[in-house]
């Protein structure tokens, strides 16, 4: 009965430890804010800035989809960001997880109460690869404004 019940929270604990974010004080943290309100740089901002924190998160155990990946490590690094009160974050780049996945294949035979069994089983894995990123929380004085940031550069496609 009891095992019953801690099942479901140990399966919880598992999906959230598979996507947590985590971070690495330099600096002193301020503040939260809201994380709408910190921006990603893909170089150091024009001016002045203080370093709070490295960041490190991964996209999640269930996302699927390369866009999905990176949105979803930019939303946790805006929001690991925010908790410290840092209003940028210093986009550091994105590596593949590895994949441990396959397929399975298993059987059996048995004999218990003058019966006699057999079964066989295959697994599939299809979660998908996850996608890991880092960057350093940051504090700028005067960010500038939006229309003013340079876009990041197109990714340009290999050639053939």
């Amino acid at each position: 009965m009891r095992v019953s019940r801690l099942l479901p929270l140990l399966l919880g604990v598992g999906l959230l430890a598979g996507c947590a974010s985590s971070h690495v004080l330099t600096g002193t943290p301020r503040a939260p804010i809201d994380p709408s309100q910190v921006r990603i740089y893909h170089g150091p901002p024009p001016g002045q800035y203080e370093e709070i924190a490295i960041l490190n998160t991964s996209s999640g155990a269930l996302t699927y989809g390369e866009q999905n990946k990176v949105n979803s490590v930019l939303q946790k690094l805006r929001n690991e960001a925010a908790k410290l009160g840092a209003n940028g974050v210093l986009f550091q780049g994105t590596a593949d997880g590895y994949r441990n996945g396959g397929v399975s294949v298993g059987g059996g035979v048995g004999r218990g109460g003058g019966r006699s069994f057999s079964s066989a089983g295959v697994g599939v894995d299809i979660s998908p690869q996850q996608k890991y990123a880092s960057g350093v929380a940051i504090w700028v004085a005067n960010p500038p404004p939006v229309e003013s940031m340079p876009a990041p550069a197109p990714a340009v496609p290999p050639a053939r």
